[in-house]
């Protein structure tokens, strides 16, 4: 220490000399310049990332709200187009039944129709076939009773009353011997 105060006197490191000042100075330049030109662009950027983030944060949130709009628009018209279907569905189905229930009744009045018709035709044969049989058995019954009797039956009175006779037990004989 002695050595220090025999140079040029005591330095107290509390007190600041001129380097400290200038260093300060220099400091107090650098934070200036630091403030004024290199800052204000700095939190021009930040704000402007900020600004940018946020907006997307905010695009994202009405992308997401309009995907879930649209899936709610998709989902309900998906459950309108099933009801619709199940409804068309079920109208096709009671108008097969209908139409299947008209044909039916159709067919069987068709089918009445035929048999009516059918029953009229053979009420009909079966009349013109009594009517031949009717004379053929009139003449053959004629023919086989002149043969028995020995006389004729030139008289059509005579004639028509055995052929009744004759057709009448005829006409016994198959009803009571169980077959038509």
């Amino acid at each position: 220490m002695s050595t220090v105060l025999a140079q040029g006197g005591t330095t107290n490191f509390l007190l600041p000399n001129s380097t400290f000042i200038v260093e300060l100075l220099i400091f107090l330049v650098i934070l200036f310049v630091f403030h004024r030109y290199i800052v204000p662009p700095l939190s021009r950027a930040l704000k402007q990332r900020q600004d940018m983030v946020r907006k997307q944060a905010e695009d994202r949130e009405k992308a997401a709200r309009a995907v879930q709009e649209a899936q709610e628009r998709y989902s309900s018209a998906l459950a309108d187009a099933r009801a619709e279907a199940a409804s068309i569905r079920d109208d096709a189905r009671a108008e097969a039944a209908r139409v299947r229930a008209e044909l039916r009744e159709q067919a069987d009045q068709e089918v009445e129709r035929i048999q009516r018709q059918g029953g009229e035709q053979l009420a009909a044969q079966r009349a013109e076939a009594m009517r031949r049989l009717r004379s053929e058995l009139g003449g053959l019954s004629v023919q086989l009773a002149e043969r028995v009797v020995g006389e004729s039956f030139d008289d059509d009175g005579r004639r028509r009353s055995t052929v009744e006779r004759f057709l009448a037990e005829l006409e016994r004989t198959p009803a009571s011997g169980g077959t038509n």
